[in-house]
Parts: structure tokens; C-alpha cells; sequence
């Protein structure tokens, strides 16, 4: 097996690199510090193509394939992981959803606008005491009534529903049918019955936010039904299944975060006038982190590789995400205990880095949920490529990127 950077994704590199440098490390932390969100640098990564990277030109994308959309997000998160959460809702489970159950009037109504973030976008699917069961837990119903649907229910940890636009939901239509009585729905928030309110997390920093999403007799035109009636499970499954891949790549950009701060400080850090670079422990820590990095990014480029061809990925987007989970969150751990107590110091990016590493540890399927996924496909049980559908659209640069 063999694989190397083309020319374009060693070009696609350079560019994040330098806008990170330029246009995020000089304001990222007014941003967290007045606990602003950043649309702006949004709209710059828009620009620029970042979000449109597996989007066809008609619509405004840059059609750079989904192996230099992982390339960005890892960059991007390897630097500042707060910025990853734009590469699922511009990028992924919001615009990408509506490009492949959509009909051309939404397609054009929505896509162009998300993936230039001149529209802010969400993914409503989970809902309080749904946990990994998202679409069994369900309560929020959609009721037809004449031409509109009439939403009434909550969902929980809804990233950036406190300043989105539009978004994706999932709501029941037949509350009797199970997985089968879930349906789509393209929102906007502006409209009478929608309220976000932030949760909580200290942890993570005020900048961007997750949010509890209440409804409350929300009405939209039937029109904004995404795909049939009915069909909602399997665009859900669909949607996190192109989702994997930018959390699988914020993780991978996060563990190389950790390494990179690790080695930087192990070199200069100094016990008994020897640095601590030179002790075994240390090393072999650092070792650790490399190889399983390498071996969680391999995975995810081999995901991105088969979406650049059409074809189903599923399983190999569970494998990326449990790997990349199980890494970043092992590398974050090592690189605190490289630290010491100053990896707890602000001064330092460990702690930040630690936050994520955990939080991406459930986003798009926890890890357990990935290994029952996981077994379940190779045990025959169940098909992990099962949901895969045809994308509508092919890229001109489905060339493959990568050699695999």
C-alpha cells in the first residue's frame, strides 16, 4: 500500500496553514475571550472554498474532494479545535445533508449561502434522554396541518443553534411507526415557535456553543419536508455517516496538536539541567502519540479516499471515528502528563485540547457505539455500508487524490 500528497493537496496545506496564520492565531482569542462567535473568520474560511470542498461549482463549491476537506479540518483543528465544529455544520451534516435529499429549489434556496457561512448552519437531531439512541428516543412530532407542519418538542447538545440560520431537524410524523415514522425537515430559525438556549460548558469556552433547541407550535411550509415523509432515519444515518469524517479529522488534528506541543516542549523543558526530551518515559510517550496518530490519520484518508471514489464508506468511517477518538484522547492524556502541572496553565494549549479530545469522544457516535457498529458488521450481523445511498452530484476532481 502506498500512499502520498498530491501537488493540490500539498497546495490545499499551505493555504490553511498560512490563513491560520494570518486570519485566526491574531483574533482567536479576542473572540474567546469576549465570548463571541467568530462569523467572521467563518465567512473568510467560506471563501475560500473550505466548507465547499465536496460541493459541485453550480452551487458555489470549490470541489476540492472530501481527502483535502480532511486535510483542512485537521489543520484548522490541529491549531484551534473550536474552529472544528464549522467543518460539520457548514461543511457536513447541515449542507451536505440538504445537497443530497434535496430538491433543486432547496438545494439553491440553502447550500450556496452555508458553505460560504453567510448563513450559519445546525443539525437538530438528538433530543434529552436520547443518548446514543437519537431516533428510538424521539419525541418531537411534525403534524401536517393543510400546507404547513407543525413542530412541537426539544432537542439537546445542538452546536451553534444559538446563532444558526437554518437547519436540518428530525421529527416524528407517524409517532407509531418507529425509525420509520422519523422525517426531515429544513428549518429556519426565525420564525415564531423556535428558541435556542445555550448549555453550559465551561469547559469547552463561550465562543461557540451548544444548545438545548425548544419548539413550541413551529410552523413551516410543507415544502421544507427533506426528502418523503418517513424517510428521516435514513438521511440521519446518512448525514453522520459524512459527519464521521470531519470529527475522525478534528481528532486527528487535535492528537498532532498534542504531539506537536509535546515535542516543542520536551526540548526546552530542562530537569537536572537535562531536557526532559532525553528521559525514556518521555519518549516512549512521545512515540506512542506518533505512530497511533499516523495510524488514525491513515484511516481517515482511506474514509475520505472511498467518498472521492462514490463509494460506501460507512464502515470505514466507524473505524476512523473509533480510532481517532481512542488517539486523540490517549495523546491528550500524554501530552498532560508531559506538561506536568503546567499543562493546567491557560499559557498552554493541553487543557484546551484535552476538553475536545473528550467531547469529540461522543460527537457523530461514541466510541462504543462504533465498536457495536463495528462487530455487528464484521459478526454479518449487520451491513455497516447499509445506508449508503448514490450522492447526486460528482465532483470533477473525483480523481482520487490519494493512493490507497
Amino acid at each position: 500500500m502506498e500512499f502520498e500528497y498530491t501537488s493540490e493537496n500539498q497546495q490545499v496545506l499551505q493555504m490553511v496553514k498560512e490563513f491560520v496564520r494570518k486570519e485566526v492565531s491574531p483574533q482567536i482569542k479576542y473572540y474567546e475571550k469576549n465570548q463571541l462567535f467568530p462569523k467572521d473568520i467563518f465567512e473568510k474560511m467560506g471563501n475560500l472554498g473550505f466548507f465547499g470542498a465536496c460541493f459541485p461549482e453550480q452551487y458555489g463549491g470549490s470541489e476540492l474532494g472530501f481527502l483535502n476537506l480532511a486535510i483542512i479540518a485537521e489543520e484548522i483543528s490541529k491549531v484551534h479545535p473550536s474552529l472544528g465544529y464549522a467543518f460539520n455544520m457548514q461543511a457536513m451534516t447541515c449542507p451536505f445533508t440538504i445537497l443530497n435529499w434535496g430538491n433543486k429549489q432547496q438545494i439553491e434556496k440553502y447550500v450556496p449561502s452555508l458553505i460560504k457561512a453567510e448563513k450559519i448552519g445546525m443539525f437538530a437531531l438528538t433530543e434529552s434522554g436520547g443518548g446514543s439512541d437519537p431516533a428510538g428516543a424521539m419525541k418531537t412530532t411534525a403534524v401536517l396541518d393543510g400546507d404547513e407542519y407543525v413542530l412541537n418538542g426539544s432537542k439537546m447538545w445542538i452546536t451553534f443553534a444559538n446563532e444558526a440560520d437554518v437547519g436540518v431537524l428530525f421529527a416524528k410524523t407517524d409517532p407509531e411507526a418507529g425509525h420509520n415514522g422519523i422525517s426531515a425537515f429544513i428549518i429556519e430559525t426565525n420564525l415564531p415557535g423556535f428558541y435556542a438556549k445555550p448549555i453550559e460548558i465551561s469547559s469547552l469556552g463561550f465562543m461557540t456553543r451548544s444548545c438545548e433547541v425548544f419548539l413550541e407550535d413551529y410552523r413551516i411550509p410543507k415544502n421544507q419536508l427533506l426528502g418523503k415523509e418517513g424517510e428521516g432515519f435514513k438521511i440521519a444515518m446518512n448525514a453522520l455517516d459524512y459527519g464521521r469524517l470531519t470529527v475522525s479529522s478534528r481528532l486527528v488534528g487535535i492528537a498532532q496538536g498534542c504531539i506537536d506541543e509535546s515535542i516543542s516542549y520536551a526540548n526546552e523543558r530542562e530537569v537536572s539541567g537535562v531536557a526532559i526530551g532525553q528521559y525514556q518515559m518521555i519518549q516512549h510517550l512521545i512515540a506512542d502519540m506518533v505512530v497511533e496518530t499516523e495510524a488514525a490519520r491513515l484511516l481517515t484518508y482511506k474514509s475520505a479516499y472511498l467518498k472521492d471514489k462514490g463509494e460506501a464508506a460507512t464502515r470505514q468511517s466507524a473505524y476512523a471515528k473509533y480510532f481517532a477518538s481512542e488517539v486523540a484522547t490517549k495523546a491528550a492524556r500524554s501530552a498532560l502528563e508531559i506538561f506536568g502541572g503546567n499543562g493546567i496553565a491557560d499559557e498552554y494549549p493541553i487543557m484546551k485540547y484535552v476538553n475536545y479530545a473528550n467531547m469529540l469522544h461522543f460527537g457523530e457516535g461514541s466510541a462504543n457505539i462504533q465498536r457495536i457498529l463495528i462487530a455487528n458488521d464484521a459478526l454479518g450481523e449487520k451491513d455497516a455500508n447499509r445506508h449508503h445511498i448514490e450522492r447526486k452530484f460528482s465532483l470533477s476532481s473525483d480523481i482520487h487524490k490519494v493512493r490507497l
